[in-house]
């Protein structure tokens, strides 16, 4: 299942021409990342494929129903727990972030641990290349952590750790 998300994720996110924010990558390496961290937590072959795939509803021409097709209802639901449910139309980008918020909060706890995981990799890209929008994204992200309090522990904890002021973008010294 594994090679098979990632053969249609990748081929997905390519189709769009999606890459990377800051670095211009094929966008895959964050599914391939987020997959990763989920690897090293329990989980399921469900938990991985949908890691893989969690953003191309999102973000390219895929439906959920062909996600559903190719890979199985269990990965089908994980996908759409994952997908954001606020359009642009919804208003400004705090109340769709308190929609897709709320969405995620009644997901099942696989669905917050892979969310766990994109968020922890988002982090690590948005702290090292966007501090003017960290600032932003760290208290959105303070207030998803309190919906996902039902994934991974040691994923929350990590999640959680990012959002330390010691860990601030300029704040450590430059041999640190």
């Amino acid at each position: 299942m594994y090679e098979k998300a990632l053969v249609f994720a990748t081929t997905a996110h390519a189709a769009v021409g999606q890459q990377r924010k800051y670095t211009g990558e094929p966008y895959i390496v964050h599914p391939i990342a987020v997959a990763e961290i989920v690897k090293s937590v329990p989980h399921t072959p469900e938990m991985i494929a949908a890691a893989l795939l969690h953003d191309v509803v999102e973000d390219t021409l895929v439906t959920i129903e062909e996600i559903e097709a190719q890979f199985g209802a269990k990965v089908a639901e994980l996908v759409g727990w994952l997908t954001d449910v606020s359009k642009p139309e919804d208003g400004n980008r705090a109340k769709r972030k308190a929609m897709d918020r709320d969405h995620i909060a009644k997901a099942p706890p696989e669905a917050k641990t892979i969310k766990l995981a994109d968020l922890i990799d988002n982090t690590a890209s948005i702290k090292a290349r966007d501090p003017d929008f960290w600032r932003v994204y760290r208290r959105e992200k303070a207030a998803l952590l309190n919906v996902l309090q039902e994934g991974d522990k040691s994923l929350l904890e990590r999640a959680a750790l990012q959002l330390e002021d010691n860990d601030e973008p300029g704040a450590r010294n430059s041999a640190g």
